[in-house]
């Protein structure tokens, strides 16, 4: 892949996935939030399955590693996003990015215990601590107001964080060979009718919906421009780069978010929040820095 290919693929990566955020928040105004999350999935999962139907024969699980992959991503991964949708009613589409940021040292820690051959070791421990020490002081718990709004949004989506990515922990332990958009789509259809029967168990309402042609259109933006394209994207950089510096748009996203936030919708971000930010970006810089470095000294031997 050029360079130039692989830049435009790190920022349409980053655009897309920042631009979620503030997609997510806009289209709360119109659908409640479980409701909104199944039909993201659904099309998702629609747009995903007839692709794959259409061109492989493996698009539909073969095996038990296969089943038990995509209920792990159906009921964890695809279905921890509803709660993520549920918080987002009460914090700002920047402060949920910069949540998301913590995702790689989530794995890290989930996939100790889960995954042998990632076991956590010296250095590693500081990064984690870090980045939960960043984590912290973004949602700053107060004991005199546990039952703020935005408290309660902040503890709810860093709940949906760790439940998604132990789908994602439990999905590489599977050791599955299902391909990766048929797998996605399985997941996102198991995923939406998680989010449906969530939903009508705690009272939401289809006749609340709102179906304007923003919401229609942030459906849809969610469903194919993010949960399809800005996957595959995701995973094409990945391949071609390595996790690490893929993982970097993680890190690059709140700025779109916030960015968004703020021209678009009006948010404001507090400066405590920018501070634990850049404490969960040292705590990522820690955990990778046997990675980051190899990466230097290869880009140095390249240039003598």
């Amino acid at each position: 892949m050029s360079r130039n290919r692989t830049i435009g693929l790190f920022l349409l990566v980053t655009l897309l996935f920042g631009s979620g955020f503030p997609a997510v928040k806009t289209g709360l105004s119109f659908i409640p939030p479980l409701l909104f999350a199944a039909a993201r999935s659904y099309l998702a999962s629609a747009v995903l399955l007839v692709y794959v139907g259409v061109t492989t024969e493996y698009w539909y699980p073969r095996s038990r590693r296969d089943l038990t992959a995509v209920f792990a991503g159906g009921l964890f991964l695809v279905g921890g996003t509803g709660i993520g949708f549920v918080a987002q009613q009460f914090i700002t589409a920047g402060v949920a990015a910069i949540i998301f940021s913590l995702a790689p040292i989530i794995t890290a820690v989930l996939a100790w215990p889960l995954l042998p051959a990632e076991r956590l070791a010296g250095r590693d421990y500081a990064g984690v601590l870090l980045g939960f020490v960043g984590i912290a002081v973004v949602i700053r718990p107060d004991p005199a107001s546990l039952l703020d709004p935005e408290l309660v949004g902040k503890l709810l989506f860093f709940g949906a964080l760790v439940v998604v990515e132990l789908g994602a922990v439990l999905i590489r332990r599977s050791r599955t060979s299902m391909p990766i958009p048929a797998l996605t789509g399985w997941m996102m259809m198991l995923g939406g009718t998680v989010h449906i029967v969530i939903a009508f168990a705690v009272g939401e309402s289809i006749a609340s919906i709102q179906p304007t042609p923003l919401a229609v259109v942030m459906v849809i933006y969610l469903s194919v421009f993010i949960g399809v394209f800005g996957l595959v994207a995701y995973l094409v950089l990945m391949g071609e780069v390595g996790p690490l510096k893929a993982n970097l748009t993680t890190y690059l996203t709140p700025i779109v978010a916030l960015a968004i936030g703020v021209v678009l919708l009006g948010e404001s971000i507090q400066l405590m929040t920018l501070v634990g930010f850049g404490i969960i970006v040292a705590g990522f810089v820690l955990l990778e820095s046997r990675e980051i470095s190899a990466e230097l000294i290869k880009y140095r031997s390249l240039y003598r």
